[in-house]
């Protein structure tokens, strides 16, 4: 019998001896949701190309900045996915630190921080993401004048635009289209004030599988999101940029100042941007930071040059300036 235990807690031992430890080289990224820009395949990628676990995180860009600056003395986060003009917000908040990963040159200036606390991995056309089955024989809306009408009651939404960083893109490309500028929120705001008789969803979390389950049949959204959903989840969906314009904006990462895992950190930022990560951005019809081509195949899915002529690029450095002011004028004459 004492022959018997002794046996078994040396096989014990040695099991343990051989188990694997539990990995020092997980990373924490924070608004890295999967149902968003295929980061949940892009996730798996990682794990499986880098050995580094990188948990779901469904928080948006206004709610990670705010918890990189709670968490400012400690740090939780290793990376941060953030919209452009959340990425400048976290430098001038001291939340970043200069990394430039490779492939950095390559990204066009304007595009990243000089010294590299943001940068961008991709960037997608702001429309109109529709389920067509779920319009109750309503026609897929053409304008954003279009959803002012009372046939779409009930069956707009657009993410919060004081809080998610694709509401306040809706809210810039909205503006622009009904004659406004970035010094002048005013014709976006009386839209909005508009929209409220046609009582809007207005979400704070990406609401991707709220339109695919027909809860939210027309959102504001990306190409991206609607062309997976079309072509990936094989649907009736359709993306529209609206008739009066729309804008272009890229979506931004950067490494967290005094991060729990830098090497890790590294690691995942220089595996965006590499070949095979701007190759798996592309295959999600997303626009790659670095000058990669897109897929015959993909490219063929996008609507023609001449609907992506009518979305435009802003000044990103300015939007951001205009952030606040703008959600203190939503929130005062909106909400």
């Amino acid at each position: 019998m004492v022959r018997l235990l002794t046996t078994t807690l040396l096989a014990g031992a040695l099991a343990l001896s051989l188990a694997p430890t539990a990995r020092a080289a997980d990373a924490i990224c924070y608004n890295c949701p999967p149902e968003w820009a295929d980061w949940g395949g892009m996730l798996k990628s990682i794990k499986a190309d880098l050995g580094i676990d990188v948990p779901q995180d469904n928080k948006n860009s206004g709610q990670s900045l705010t918890q990189l600056i709670a968490e400012k003395d400690s740090p939780v986060a290793d990376v941060a996915y953030l919209g452009v003009t959340f990425g400048i917000k976290a430098k001038d908040a001291g939340v970043t630190q200069p990394y430039k990963p490779k492939g950095f040159d390559e990204i066009p200036a304007g595009l990243k921080d000089p010294d590299g606390n943001w940068f961008t991995i991709h960037s997608g056309t702001l429309g109109l993401f529709v389920n067509k089955d779920a319009l109750g024989g309503a026609p897929v809306p053409a304008c954003w004048s279009d959803l002012l009408k009372p046939e779409y009651k009930g069956m707009v939404g657009y993410l919060d635009p004081t809080s998610a960083f694709v509401g306040y893109v809706g809210a810039v490309a909205v503006n622009g289209a009904m004659g406004g500028t970035l010094d002048n929120f005013q014709p976006g705001i009386d839209y909005f004030k508009k929209l409220q008789a046609n009582a809007p969803i207005v979400p704070k979390q990406t609401s991707y599988a709220r339109v695919v389950s027909g809860e939210i049949p027309i959102l504001f959204d990306y190409d991206f999101n609607a062309y997976r959903a079309r072509y990936s989840d094989m649907g009736h969906f359709e993306f529209v940029i609206p008739c009066e314009g729309s804008v272009v904006v890229p979506y931004v990462m950067s490494m967290v100042k005094n991060d729990p895992h830098p090497e890790a950190a590294k690691k995942i930022l220089d595996y965006v941007l590499s070949d095979k990560g701007q190759a798996m951005w592309a295959k999600a019809y997303l626009r790659p930071a670095r000058a990669v081509e897109l897929p015959a195949e993909i490219a063929s899915r996008f609507l023609p040059p001449a609907d992506y002529a009518r979305a435009k690029p802003v000044d990103y450095g300015k939007m951001e300036q205009a952030q606040k002011g703008f959600a203190e004028k939503y929130l005062n004459e909106v909400k």
